[in-house]
């Protein structure tokens, strides 16, 4: 695969912990990098590659970049995508998108096929393997579908996701995908229920979603960062059965003894499952679809080369920011609110 010239717009959880790696991974080049405070980092881990301390300084160079990755943070990525976008780069920013539905919108609106979202847990083998069950038909007609961002954090860590009662806050931050994953497995959402808290940190901390879905599926989303007993990860409810995750990424969750179990006893040569499909005491283990975070960067470096649509539309990231702003309204309000 053809390597790209890639600069990153910071070099801290996201910008080094994820898109750095994944960039890796899939064999391309960071060649720039805005930051203030990591420029040892940077030399460690991409060796001649620039240092600037601002998006401005960066785009001074544009014409030696391929792509602009935004993994600023979340207050930021209006002023830094459109100043990309302005430089006639392909831009890839974290998500969310936006911090209100109408900035979201507005970037999409101007993006001119240069834009996508890093809404990377489209990726997650869990997400795949559940819309290859759903295609399956095993579980028949689904009405409710549950997801749980769950942590026990009671001494928060002290960043600006904690802090930012604007642009932080699992609202924004897990929502986001929670949201995502939820419409691409059950189509468009026609009404929001929502509880929101902030219980140990300045910015939202708990978060209850109750969607209905045109097609009628109720999804119900929940994180929360002082949960010391986290639920299942996943549980979706049809008339031919559930598909049940119990943990995800090594979370601790008393669901998990179930996942133990199998692979104490699991022989060689039978798949590592990615969840089970239950029909009251019948349980069996569903094989796990191949995939993961990385090929979205695949996608991404072939749209670059290659045109064609954006791996993951900034419309589709429009349209969770509405929800996320009809979330807000509805917990103030104590209401259900109806979206267009």
């Amino acid at each position: 695969m053809q390597e790209l010239r890639v600069g990153l717009v910071g070099y801290g959880g996201a910008g080094r912990g994820i898109h750095a790696r994944l960039l890796r991974e899939a064999g391309q080049r960071v060649t720039a990098v805005v930051t203030r405070s990591r420029a040892e980092q940077v030399e460690q881990d991409w060796p001649g590659a620039a240092v600037v301390p601002d998006v401005a300084s960066l785009l001074e160079h544009a014409a030696d970049l391929d792509l602009v990755v935004v993994a600023s943070p979340t207050g930021e990525h209006v002023a830094h995508v459109n100043a990309a976008l302005d430089a006639g780069l392909h831009v890839l920013v974290d998500k969310p998108l936006a911090t209100s539905a109408a900035d979201a919108q507005a970037l999409a609106d101007r993006a001119d096929g240069r834009l996508t979202v890093f809404q990377n847990r489209r990726w997650d083998s869990e997400q795949l393997t559940l819309l290859g069950l759903l295609a399956s038909g095993e579980l028949g007609t689904v009405h409710r579908f549950e997801r749980r961002w769950e942590r026990f954090r009671p001494v928060p860590q002290d960043r600006w996701k904690e802090n930012d009662p604007e642009s932080g806050g699992l609202l924004l931050d897990l929502g986001a995908h929670l949201v995502d994953s939820a419409v691409q497995l059950f189509g468009p959402v026609e009404q929001v229920y929502a509880e929101l808290h902030a219980r140990k940190t300045p910015a939202v901390d708990d978060v209850f979603l109750a969607l209905v879905h045109a097609g009628g599926v109720v999804s119900h989303l929940q994180a929360g960062g002082i949960v010391g007993a986290p639920g299942p990860r996943t549980r979706v409810l049809g008339d031919g059965g559930a598909y049940l995750v119990t943990s995800f990424e090594g979370e601790p969750t008393p669901f998990a003894a179930l996942d133990d179990a199998y692979e104490e006893t699991r022989r060689p040569g039978e798949p590592v499952h990615e969840g089970w499909l239950v029909r009251g005491t019948d349980r069996t283990p569903v094989p796990r679809a191949p995939g993961g975070h990385v090929d979205l960067y695949r996608a991404v470096v072939r749209w670059v080369l290659d045109g064609g649509p954006p791996p993951v539309d900034p419309a589709d990231a429009a349209r969770t920011a509405r929800v996320l702003d009809a979330a807000v309204v509805s917990a103030a309000e104590r209401r259900v609110v109806p979206l267009p």
